[in-house]
């Protein structure tokens, strides 16, 4: 029984560090969001320019994702997820030295390269704690990285009130997020791969199981990505809100997420995924409907509101169904990240473009049938749910070492 109850904390102890490493790789995406325009501004660029730039994030996070499964099987996953984790802490700094639209695509590049590397090491390690703890987890975790994410955005928001050069303040976010990532990575689980197993290749297409999850994560992040980059200027444009009003609403939304995100591990214990993604789907389907139908600001925010707490666990949900649904969970788990990070990326820039052709409210009409598809095609993450209600397998008494 001593042995038992040892491993068990060991590996909450796993869970707790997994979580802090969540929310380490948030605070750096939260540092970034909050000086795009000191960076468009020492890089002298439009926002055309801008755009372009910033999309060599997801192209380089789509390029260097499938190598995290590689790495992390050669070194193990604390090794692997230690460097990684470093390599994204450290380059925040990159942006901020870039002095033309050139070195701000290399620098975006890298810095999208290290965070999808990060990114899979950490979600496939959150997988293996939620498989050996017998429950839903990976909502929290994901919750966790909102929470960093706000955190960072807190400190970044106050920064630039200051006037701080971002060169400086990346610097010292940098170095506060390298230690805590360094001090986070020494608790989670070491998995080491068995004598004879194969390498992962270095590059491979999806499985089809992660094609058919990617697509649930892909309506999730569609919808997250508009809301997200377009609330605010559709209270604005469409509602004759004023600034704050319409800011509130971004934050608003985020908020919810990060709330739901949190909590939402004791909905999918209890009521399992596949039906609280369809619960999930029909909320931020009626959030959808609320927003283009809305004709106040509180309305609409109200719908906005709705379309985060429905959102909010999908995406979590997918990378613990891809983790689970065949015998490589970094190549699974790397494959629906591509998915989910492209829709993140073609969202902003496709809801432009209809409303430029016809209005931000048919945009929306757009997102409202994306959210609505979750709860139509929620059966596809029945694989995290092998334990029953929820429970992705029954729960181990040992801390893995070598996979069998």
């Amino acid at each position: 029984m001593g042995d038992v109850s040892h491993a068990r904390d060991a590996v909450r102890r796993a869970r707790n560090a997994v979580a802090a490493v969540f929310a380490v790789h948030g605070a750096v995406t939260g540092s970034f969001a909050t000086r795009v325009p000191w960076v468009q501004e020492h890089a002298s660029l439009s926002t055309g320019q801008l755009g372009f730039a910033l999309a060599f994030t997801a192209f380089g996070a789509s390029c260097a994702m499938p190598l995290a499964g590689r790495i992390s099987h050669s070194f193990g996953s604390r090794t692997a997820l230690r460097g990684l984790l470093a390599l994204w802490t450290l380059s925040l700094v990159l942006p901020s030295l870039a002095p033309n639209m050139y070195t701000l695509c290399l620098a975006m590049f890298a810095y999208g390269a290290s965070a999808g590397m990060a990114d899979v090491a950490m979600n496939a390690l959150g997988v293996e704690v939620e498989r050996l703890l017998g429950k839903s987890i990976m909502s929290g975790l994901h919750g966790m990285w909102s929470a960093g994410a706000l955190i960072g955005s807190a400190a970044g928001t106050l920064a630039a009130h200051l006037g701080a050069d971002a060169r400086l303040h990346f610097a010292l976010a940098s170095a506060v997020l390298t230690v805590l990532g360094l001090v986070a990575c020494s608790g989670v689980l070491d998995v080491q791969p068995a004598e004879d197993e194969e390498p992962p290749p270095r590059f491979a297409l999806p499985p089809r199981s992660a094609l058919l999850i990617g697509a649930v994560g892909f309506c999730a992040v569609f919808a997250e990505g508009a809301s997200l980059d377009w609330s605010a200027v559709f209270l604005r444009d469409r509602l004759d809100s004023s600034a704050g009003v319409a800011a509130a609403s971004t934050t608003g939304f985020m908020l919810t997420m990060a709330v739901a995100r949190i909590a939402g591990d004791a909905v999918v214990n209890r009521f399992g995924a596949v039906r609280t993604v369809r619960a999930g789907g029909v909320l931020a389907g009626l959030g959808g409907l609320l927003i283009v139908l809305a004709g106040h600001p509180a309305l609409a925010m109200a719908g906005f509101a709705m379309m985060g707490l429905g959102i909010a666990v999908v995406v979590p949900l997918c990378f613990a169904a891809a983790g689970h649904a065949g015998p490589n969970p970094s190549q699974a788990i790397a494959g629906v990240a591509t998915i989910t990070y492209t829709s993140g990326l073609i969202a902003p820039s496709l809801i432009g473009g209809v409303a430029q052709a016809t209005s931000l409210m048919v945009s929306f009409c757009v997102v409202t049938l994306l959210a609505c598809g979750l709860a139509v095609f929620a059966g596809v993450l029945r694989t995290a749910e092998r334990g029953g209600r929820g429970q992705v397998s029954p729960p181990v008494t040992e801390v893995p070492g070598p996979r069998p």
